[in-house]
């Protein structure tokens, strides 16, 4: 039996969804968990409208699908999905490390793809300087943060077949696991899978379980036994957070000083996934291997090498 708090009355739930909190600002308000809020205001059917965003000032009607969730309305602009759900494709949010242009690209070229072949396509993207923000390029465009709450409450609004997150980069990439705890389909490549490549602890595991030869490591788990674990095997050591990208928060330390502030770093940016410490081989060539596979089987796939040694984002492999 859902134990509703006091302090989150039907009124009060209504009241803090309207101003623009979510979820988890009013758990972190009272002390609950952000899940706990979403099940009193499921229980209580505290849910979004769709609106469509007037892109002609109110001078004609406006035709175009750029939508948005809000809690100050009780009825949605669109909803006709057709006689199929539609998919959604998680777009790559505003631009840094770890989410740039090139998923901007793929999640463009996985809308064109889906809708050639007759699937009715949803993209959830908050960045509007991407073309995946361009209303014509979808069935229906959110322009919405990408969180948890917001790519359910669409989800379950339009009934989606299912959701792409492969195509968007870190940002989706870090949705995997919770998503998929709430029974959302997730299609591709599956969460637990997405978990063992993304957590560095559970894929250098897999590295050792299948003899793959990589440099002595140790997952963190005190600053003194990362002290003590990097003056064993030597320094250089490199710093490595898990369900980060392109070296977000990694660092190569030298010495203890240096591991030390590296490590809250990277603590700070990952706090519930393993962070891990491994020898930097220095002076090493990098060099990638990018595949595409289906039952088993790869069917494309691509290797370079990288202009720079290992440990230099030039970001122009060759």
């Amino acid at each position: 039996m859902l134990e509703i708090d006091q302090r989150v009355t039907k009124e009060s739930l209504l009241a803090a969804k309207k101003l623009g909190f979510s979820d988890e600002q009013i758990a972190q308000a009272i002390k609950k968990s952000a899940d706990e809020i979403r099940q009193i205001r499921v229980y209580e059917n505290i849910h979004p409208s769709i609106l469509q965003i007037d892109t002609l000032a109110a001078e004609y009607p406006a035709q175009t699908n750029y939508l948005y969730l809000t809690y100050n309305a009780n009825h949605d602009d669109i909803i006709d999905k057709g006689d199929q759900p539609p998919v959604i494709i998680l777009g790559s949010g505003p631009y840094r490390i770890g989410s740039s242009v090139e998923f901007d690209w793929c999640c463009v070229n996985a809308g064109r793809y889906l809708r050639k072949h007759g699937d009715k396509t949803v993209m959830i993207n908050c960045n509007p300087e991407t073309v995946s923000t361009d209303y014509d390029e979808f069935d229906f465009l959110f322009f919405e943060e990408l969180t948890l709450e917001t790519v359910e409450e669409i989800y379950r609004k339009l009934s989606a077949k299912g959701i792409i997150i492969s195509m968007g980069g870190q940002v989706p990439n870090n949705l995997a696991i919770p998503l998929n705890n709430r029974g959302l389909t997730i299609l591709g490549t599956t969460p637990d899978k997405i978990d063992i490549a993304e957590n560095r602890s559970k894929f250098s595991s897999l590295l050792d379980e299948l003899g793959i030869g990589q440099p002595e490591w140790r997952e963190l788990s005190t600053l003194e036994d990362a002290v003590e674990f990097a003056n064993k095997i030597g320094y250089p050591v490199l710093v490595r957070p898990s369900y980060v990208l392109s070296g977000a928060a990694m660092g190569v330390a030298s010495n203890d000083k240096e591991l030390t502030k590296f490590l809250r770093k990277a603590v700070d940016l990952s706090k519930d996934q393993p962070t891990v410490i491994s020898k930097f081989l220095e002076n090493a060539k990098e060099l990638e291997f990018d595949g595409v596979a289906a039952k088993g089987q790869i069917v494309k796939y691509a290797i370079s090498e990288h202009v720079e040694n290992a440990g230099v984002h030039s970001g122009m492999p060759h």
